[in-house]
Order: structure tokens, then sequence, then C-alpha cells
């Protein structure tokens, strides 16, 4: 716009010019005569006639000639800047647009149209630009939502793995407890057989019997402990991605359709490893909207949370709660699941935290996890249309609310 502005200025100082010297012309141009003559009387008189007469013509012709002068100056000046615009229009402004569509494009603002115009220098390749920048904006959109799936993938997965190597945490020690003890009875058998009177073959065999046994125990109990101490290296792995990947995903997905409320319970019946959990009633038998795999890792996070830090039995009841007043002036049914322990719950004053992202109450500090156990069972029952409260109540209580169809 700068360079157009100075051509004008530039035309512009060109015709004023231009202007002022036709006018300095003007000036300069009159009707005299140099010619020194006697004449008689009469003939003065009829001079000074002619004279008057070609005097008024001349002037009358200067006028005309001024006016069209000034006529053909404004012509020249209005059809200059017809020229210029006309120029800018079809040979400087597509470039301009050029220039703005490349910039907009080097910043990665693909949504930044092209104007097309069939008719000036670029008309013939302005099309193909565009098409390009549609192109870009598509690459640029399936690589961000194949990253975004990606990242997702990685996220379900590292949560998923989570309880089977629980799992094999709780495996390994029951295997390592077992097989200590039986250690010590047979140090105990061993030691009783050295002290005792007898030194028969039967004796000798026993203690040979007993030295394999705890040869094989030993080895055994070396392999447990290789097994559970990789397990936890594998658990801290998992717990890195996981917290890395859910810091760059704007959303987990939740897919909420209809699906058996029985699920739910089925749930429950299959945490096996997580204590003794009582089912105080069945679920009512109805149509439920949830994701499959998001309402699995609910309760696996509350049932596993409660099997941390509580150590004991764990309640789990259900209820129908119909015409629940809602947000949009109208109401809606649900199912809600009461799931309570009996330990010392959640201090007062950190309660209002539980759900916040990556908090850890400060009595589970020798525990292993990262604080999104909570924050993640909210985030679920929100995007699948329920809820969640929780509170103490000699134990600590999380209620479940889940959607009837």
């Amino acid at each position: 716009m700068k360079s157009i502005t100075k051509v004008i200025i530039t035309f512009t100082s060109i015709m004023i010019v231009g202007l002022g010297a036709m006018l300095l012309m003007y000036r300069r141009i009159s009707l005299s005569t140099k010619a020194v003559c006697s004449y008689s009387d009469g003939e003065i008189e009829i001079y000074k006639k002619i004279w008057s007469n070609l005097n008024e013509n001349f002037e009358l012709g200067q006028q005309q000639m001024l006016e069209c002068m000034i006529i053909f100056w404004f012509i020249i000046l209005a059809a200059g800047y017809i020229f210029i615009g006309l120029v800018y229009y079809f040979q400087v402004r597509p470039v301009r647009e050029m220039q703005n569509f490349a910039s907009e494009i080097a910043k990665g603002n693909l949504d930044t149209a092209l104007p097309i115009h069939r008719d000036n220098l670029f008309g013939s390749f302005t099309e193909s630009f565009d098409i390009m920048r549609e192109e870009l904006k598509a690459s640029k959109q399936r690589e961000l939502a194949a990253e975004h799936a990606k990242r997702e993938l990685v996220a379900e997965l590292s949560h998923d793995l989570k309880t089977p190597v629980a799992t094999i945490q709780a495996t390994c020690e029951v295997l390592d407890m077992r097989f200590q003890k039986n250690r010590q009875d047979l140090e105990k058998q061993k030691n009783e057989l050295l002290n005792g009177s007898s030194d028969d073959e039967a004796r000798e065999e026993s203690l040979r019997q007993i030295d394999s046994e705890l040869e094989e125990n030993g080895s055994l109990l070396e392999k447990i402990g290789f097994i559970s101490n990789k397990s936890e290296t594998i658990n801290s792995l998992v717990q890195n991605v996981f917290r890395a990947t859910l810091d760059d995903m704007e959303e987990i997905s939740i897919n909420s359709v209809e699906n058996d409320s029985r699920i739910i319970e089925n749930y429950f019946k299959g945490l096996k490893d997580y204590g003794n959990i009582i089912l105080e009633n069945h679920i009512p038998e109805c149509l439920v909207y949830m994701d499959k795999l998001r309402m699995e890792q609910v309760i696996d996070n509350i049932v596993g949370n409660s099997y941390k830090y509580a150590g004991t039995d764990i309640y789990v009841s259900f209820e129908e709660l119909n015409n629940v007043p809602s947000n949009k002036d109208s109401t809606d049914s649900f199912i809600k699941i009461r799931i309570k322990d009996q330990g010392p719950g959640v201090p007062e004053e950190e309660l209002a935290l539980v759900v916040e992202k990556y908090y850890r109450g400060s009595d589970v500090q020798d525990k292993n996890g990262y604080g999104l156990g909570m924050y993640l069972v909210n985030w679920y029952m929100e995007k699948q249309g329920g809820g969640m409260e929780y509170y103490n109540d000699e134990g600590f209580v999380v209620e479940l609310l889940v959607k009837k169809v």
C-alpha cells in the first residue's frame, strides 16, 4: 500500500507542475505589433476599430484555450488515477494477496483462504494455491487426530496395565510368604533331625531331601523376588508414561451408549484380588448410559484405592433414584452405586482435594501412586452423564450416579 501511495503522490505532483507550466505559458501569450508606420487620422480610426475587434476575438480565444487546457488537465489527471487504480487492482493487489497468504501459511494459519480472481495476473494458479492450502490443512488435521489417538491409546494401555501388574505384585507377595513359611518349616525339621540321637540311613536320606527342598525353595524365592522387582519397575514406568501422556492430552474420549446395568455388578464380582468385596444387594435390572471400558476403570480405581489405603472389607450397595432434577428444567433417573470401606477415611481438611489431578494425601506417602485415580473417576462419570460424591462415614464412601436410559 505504501508503494501505490508514493506513485499517486508522484503523479499528482507531476500534474500540478504541468498545470503551473501551462498557466505560465498562457500568461506569456499576447497580441501585439511592433510595426511603426505613419497613418492619416482616418486610417488610424479604421485601425483602432480593426484592432479592437482582433483583440476581443483574441481574448475570447485565449479564454477558451485556458478552459480547454484546464479540462484536458483534469482529464489526464482522472485518467492517470484510473490507470493507477486498474494497475493496483489487476497487478499489485494479487501480489499483495499472495504475500499475505504466504505469510499466514508460514505462521501455520491454514484457515486463511486465498481469494480467487481469474482475470488478474495470478488467476491461472491461485486456485491451485488454495487447493494446496486445503490439502495442508487436511493433512495437519489427520496428523493431529493420529497424534491424539496415539496418546489416548498410550494412556488407556498404561492405565489398564496397572491392574495386571498389581495382580502380579500381590501374587508375588503371597508366594513369597508361603515359601518363606515353608523354608522355616524345613529348617525346623532339619534342626530336629540334626539334634536327634539316631544316626541311621533314614535320617541321612531325610536330611538330603530337606537340603534339596531348601535349595529349590531358595531358588524359587530368588525368582519371586526378581519378578516382584521387575513388576515394580514396570509399574513405575507405566505410571510415568501415563502421567506424561495425560498432561499432553486435551481430552480422553468417552463413548457413552446403552448397556445392561448387570455389567456393573459383574465388574465388582471380578475384583477378587482386592480383598473381600461384599455386595449387599443386586443392581436393579435396566439399561444405563455408560462406556463399559471407562466404567470398569472407575470401579477398579475406587475399589483399588480402598484396598490400598484402608485394607478392610468393602461394602457395595445399589439403589434406584427416579425423578432427580437436572439442569435442563427436567428430571432424570439414575442408579446410585455406594462403595464403602471401614478405614480411617480422608482428613476433613483434605477431603475437597481428593479429585484434584496429582493430589495425594499427607498420610499416603508410603504408598505408590500419582494421585490420578479419583481425578479420572470424577472425569469419567461426568462425561458419561452421571456424577460422583464422596465423604467420610466411619470409613471412606464413594457414591456413583449412572444415568438410566
